[in-house]
């Protein structure tokens, strides 16, 4: 995983939700319990963290900070947010050195894993968006495919699912038929080698 993907899932996101930017993003679904807008604003809010991870490199916590989108911000502004939130993560990952390590939950991880996890973000959200506003996002299955490989290493081969069907059902998003239901789901933060 790299910045370039991350940019490539950024690009997926502004093409599928700017022709929606419009619309009233608090009327419609988004992720769990959030509207559409609200679920922009924990996006972006999720990516900005994660390049404080990196920025500041904290041993057992997240950096202490919430960003959020103001309360009269346009359903554009709050899509400008989550771009914002990427476009900060994907320099911060372009520009920290591949040994370094940062907190996460799902284990101390590297540059790598945090554009990882932004990708499984902004695709997984951007998805969640675009289907309550009747748009389909289309992410380039190499980047998809990429994600899968850092990301969800324990869900076994998934080599003959296309790749973004596959990373929807990682994360509980989809169905895959002959395979259980990925309830409860979690990627693995820390590298693939330690």
């Amino acid at each position: 995983m790299h910045a370039d993907d991350l940019d490539a899932a950024l690009a997926s996101l502004a093409a599928t939700l700017r022709p929606a930017a419009a619309r009233d993003w608090s009327a419609t679904t988004g992720t769990g319990g959030l509207d559409g807008w609200h679920t922009a604003e924990h996006l972006g809010d999720c990516l900005l963290s994660y390049a404080a991870q990196l920025v500041a490199r904290p041993e057992k916590r997240y950096v202490r900070f919430l960003a959020a989108v103001d309360n009269d911000a346009s359903s554009a502004e709050a899509l400008e947010f989550a771009l914002a939130g990427g476009g900060i993560l994907a320099a911060v990952v372009r520009t920290t050195a591949p040994e370094i390590r940062a907190h996460h939950p799902t284990g101390r991880s590297d540059p790598a894993g945090f554009a990882g996890m932004g990708c499984v973000e902004v695709l997984i959200h951007g998805e969640d968006i675009a289907r309550g506003l009747g748009r389909t996002l289309d992410p380039p299955r190499d980047t998809c495919a990429r994600v899968l490989a850092r990301m969800f290493p324990h869900i076994g081969d998934v080599s003959d699912v296309d790749p973004w069907t596959a990373l929807r059902w990682a994360a509980d998003r989809a169905e895959l038929p002959g395979r259980e239901r990925q309830t409860g789901w979690r990627w693995r933060g820390a590298p693939l080698d330690e």
